[in-house]
């Protein structure tokens, strides 16, 4: 019973359906950024020291892209509908959770709770999408779940904002609650339920291999800026993700029911889109962390002015995505062909912010429409490669192989550009030669993407024909 159209068209609610996964999606990417702007808040309530911030930020995202592939693989065997409940269930007592927290230890513990949920939800919200939808109109219901992703990226600062002007800083945790709640009752409403039909076995230390080597990798990652990329704990964290996750692939090959099918890396389209996605990520994840920094210390906006001036980027996206104009680009275009454009509006874009902002904020403001016109058609695009090159009943492995390409591609990207950033001894030209590196890794990625994805249509084709 892994599909649940019920016709040729799809679910018959299938929209409403998006909506209510969609508004649980977008809870769990607001946390993503809006505890940054409680940072001062949280300093001086709980006398909070730098390394408790930063465990307070890292311990939702460790937890959650440790848990990415073992939540969609959990999702596929035990049923997405149930895993959809148990991730709004934990997001939201994580989050009741987060908001009295009493010290440090009481929030960091909290928010490591809220990142399973937010494992559970990103991965199945993406896999039911897959579901309920027929397949021609799958890259108009990615399209708009990908606009759902832009829009918290832009919101989580400005909410964060807003509320810290009105309440104290426990209640950005605690808006997520009547959310939780309104998703589970519409979750249990309205979501029928899938699951993989073969029912394979329980791939528990795949499950267990995977967590560690993932949450391993992103920690060296995280920690290199920090603490030096050749410092110890780097080094052993960095040598324990190698093994483990060197176990993990070879545990995959050997056992009958993996947890991650490693035959998929022989589908060419599977490969073409995940090379992709890494350098796309790479490069956007550096390049929006410089920007931010770029906007305040080289163009002197303040916090909340820096986030409503990245607000461009995000309505461009949800404005071409909602409308379905970007859907249908891609139709007209083909998926190799709308890759390789998106990427080549989003490099354009951050060689705009890099080069033309001296006059102020017009270049930036030109740069963030190009980035946003060029991510709304290459990113659904790039899922939807991703999701269709593996079989139905896998789709929440699928949606944790997309949701760990893009932890890891934005992590390592804000690492390396950073790294470019502390390297150079101006810190405009810092930012600038940042944003440079960026827009090349995307136009790499696009390139490439696009070429093996191309080569894998044609051979589909030959196929075909033969």
């Amino acid at each position: 019973m892994y599909g649940m159209s019920t016709s040729p068209h799809g679910h018959p609610r299938r929209w409403l359906i998006l909506g209510v996964i969609c508004l649980a999606q977008l809870t769990v990417l607001l946390d993503n950024t809006v505890l940054n702007v409680a940072i001062p808040s949280l300093t001086r309530e709980l006398h909070a020291e730098t390394s408790d911030i930063q465990w307070m930020i890292n311990a939702y995202s460790l937890v959650q892209s440790g848990l990415l592939l073992t939540a969609g693989s959990a999702a596929d065997r035990y049923g997405r509908k149930k895993m959809l409940l148990a991730g709004l269930a934990l997001f939201g007592i994580g989050s009741l959770a987060a908001g009295f927290a009493g010290s440090t230890g009481q929030l960091i513990a909290a928010r490591a709770g809220m990142g399973v949920g937010g494992a559970l939800l990103l991965t199945t919200t993406l896999a039911v999408a897959m579901q309920i939808f027929a397949p021609a109109e799958q890259p108009k219901a990615i399209g708009v779940w990908a606009a759902v992703n832009a829009l918290g990226f832009a919101a989580g600062p400005l909410i964060g904002g807003f509320m810290l002007n009105h309440f104290w800083w426990g209640a950005i945790f605690l808006i997520n609650l009547p959310v939780a709640a309104l998703g589970l009752v519409a979750v249990v409403a309205l979501v029928p339920e899938s699951r993989n039909p073969a029912g394979d076995r329980p791939d528990a230390l795949g499950a267990l291999l995977s967590t560690i080597g993932m949450a391993s990798l992103v920690f060296a990652i995280i920690s290199g800026p920090d603490h030096g990329w050749l410092s110890p704990r780097v080094l052993l964290t960095a040598a324990v993700a190698v093994a483990v996750l060197g176990a993990f692939a070879y545990w995959e090959s050997r056992i009958p029911y993996p947890m991650l099918d490693l035959n998929f890396f022989r589908d060419r389209r599977f490969t073409g889109a995940v090379t992709g996605a890494v350098l796309i990520t790479f490069g956007m994840g550096g390049a929006l962390f410089l920007l931010t920094q770029h906007l305040q210390l080289v163009l002197g906006y303040g916090p909340l002015e820096a986030g409503l001036r990245t607000a461009p980027l995000a309505l461009t996206v949800v404005v071409l995505n909602f409308s379905g104009l970007s859907a249908k680009w891609a139709a007209r275009l083909g998926t190799p062909v709308s890759i390789a454009l998106g990427m080549v509006l989003m490099a354009g874009g951050l060689v705009s912010i890099a080069v033309f902002d001296a006059g102020g904020y017009g270049g930036t403001l030109l740069g963030l429409l190009l980035i946003g016109g060029g991510c709304a058609l290459a990113n659904p695009a790039m899922a939807h490669a991703i999701m269709s090159s593996i079989p139905p009943e896998k789709a929440g492995v699928g949606a944790g192989i997309n949701g760990t390409l893009a932890e890891f591609g934005n992590g390592l990207g804000v690492a390396v550009l950073g790294a470019v950033l502390s390297s150079s001894g101006e810190l405009a030209e810092g930012l600038r030669a940042g944003q440079l590196v960026g827009a090349v890794a995307v136009l790499l990625g696009g390139f490439v993407a696009a070429a093996l994805l191309r080569r894998a249509q044609r051979a589909d084709s030959e196929m075909a024909a033969a």
